[in-house]
């Protein structure tokens, strides 16, 4: 799918590209690697089937992929610096203070044994244990679009045990081993640091199980809507300073009848997404004026299909407004279909750890051309009411 295609319009959208090659031409110093990114980021957005430096040179015109494969590989430059200036774009083409920052990660199904990161482990890509690579992204969403804004690939504690396997890798000395929820922490602080208007962080129950993740949201009276698992533990002390100990399905089982409300959770492919939704308190010590909830779940054909989440909100939050969130994760669902889809990011050929950075802040960029593209024609198709 072109461009042209995917914006839903036949535009000149070439003018805005070069305006973005030359905003990102300041992450590249030599003119020969600007002007091969610049033709990288073209061929994602092209209609090329499988984005590979074969592909991608013969879409250039070009007789053979060095080029392509040294961008990844041998060239120099900072795939973070390039991966700020996607957030910087990113921001200027979404930013909104209705906005939500999403954090999930995705699978990349491999063959062998030498791509880095690459182990038997759950993917959710494929929805089982697979040999893969799996990556923590965050995605930013808003009334405007949604697009992503951050990455990093999760490295197996058997991988950082491996010094001579991670020296062939390119894996950076010092590279410790961190769990999802620590990634995710690291890249939350950094993407609020950098000033994206945030009502809502959302992430899976892989994230919500973390307290410290819980913590340092909390910590910087940032609102959150995290799954949990049903049997995720809960300890309490009762008046008689009584330790008791439950679980969110328990106290979702204990609900009156008339504390559920039927809510939508966002638009679906069908109309509105509709659940039985109901919330309970949360003791709580913590910043004045907000509060926390256990948020549950129910479909409306199957009672006994529940979801549960951890919810940090300020005080005066209608039970809507959390479920409205709580729906937005999907979001980041349709940031991976597109992205992959359309742009390649499963397409990375790169086995080395700055080459799998380095492909998927590209793709990013791509995809946040492509963003600023849809939105800025919501805005002038309803100047008034995006």
């Amino acid at each position: 799918m072109g461009a042209a295609e995917w914006t839903g319009a036949l535009l000149d959208w070439r003018l805005a590209l070069e305006g973005l090659k030359e905003r990102f031409g300041s992450v590249f110093s030599r003119s020969e690697l600007r002007v091969t990114a610049g033709a990288f980021v073209e061929g994602l957005l092209s209609s090329v089937e499988r984005k590979t430096g074969w592909m991608l040179a013969e879409q250039s015109g070009a007789m053979k992929p060095y080029r392509m494969q040294s961008l990844l590989g041998r060239s120099t430059w900072c795939a973070d610096q390039l991966r700020d200036l996607a957030v910087d774009y990113v921001r200027e083409a979404l930013a909104d203070d209705g906005g939500v920052l999403i954090i999930d990660e995705t699978g990349f199904l491999k063959k062998g044994k030498h791509s880095v990161g690459v182990a038997r482990q759950y993917s959710g890509t494929a929805g089982r244990i697979e040999n893969s690579q799996i990556g923590v992204f965050g995605a930013y969403a808003s009334r405007f679009g949604h697009g992503l804004v951050d990455r990093q690939l999760y490295l197996p504690k058997a991988w950082c045990e491996d010094g001579l396997r991670c020296a062939k890798a390119g894996v950076p000395d010092g590279q410790a081993f961190a769990t999802k929820p620590a990634i995710a922490r690291e890249m939350v602080s950094r993407l609020l640091d950098k000033g994206l208007p945030c009502a809502w962080v959302l992430a899976d129950a892989v994230y919500g199980a973390d307290s410290q993740f819980r913590t340092l949201l909390e910590g910087r009276q940032q609102p959150y809507v995290l799954a949990v698992r049903s049997n995720h533990t809960l300890r309490f002390l009762d008046a008689e300073r009584q330790l008791f100990q439950t679980d969110p399905s328990i106290m979702a089982a204990e609900l009156p009848s008339d504390a559920w409300a039927t809510l939508t959770a966002g638009e679906g492919a069908k109309g509105p997404r509709l659940y039985y939704w109901a919330r309970l308190s949360l003791s709580f010590e913590g910043p004045a004026g907000f509060e926390r909830w256990v948020l549950v779940r129910k479909s409306l054909k199957d009672p006994n299909a529940m979801a549960y989440y951890f919810a940090f909100c300020k005080k005066g939050t209608s039970l809507a407004e959390l479920a409205g969130a709580a729906g937005a994760r999907w979001a980041i669902e349709e940031c991976f279909l597109r992205a992959k889809d359309d742009l390649g990011l499963d397409h990375c050929e790169a086995r080395s750890w700055h080459g799998w950075h380095r492909h998927m802040t590209l793709v990013m960029i791509a995809a946040a051309f492509l963003v600023k593209l849809s939105a800025d024609q919501r805005r002038c198709a309803f100047p008034k009411h995006p």
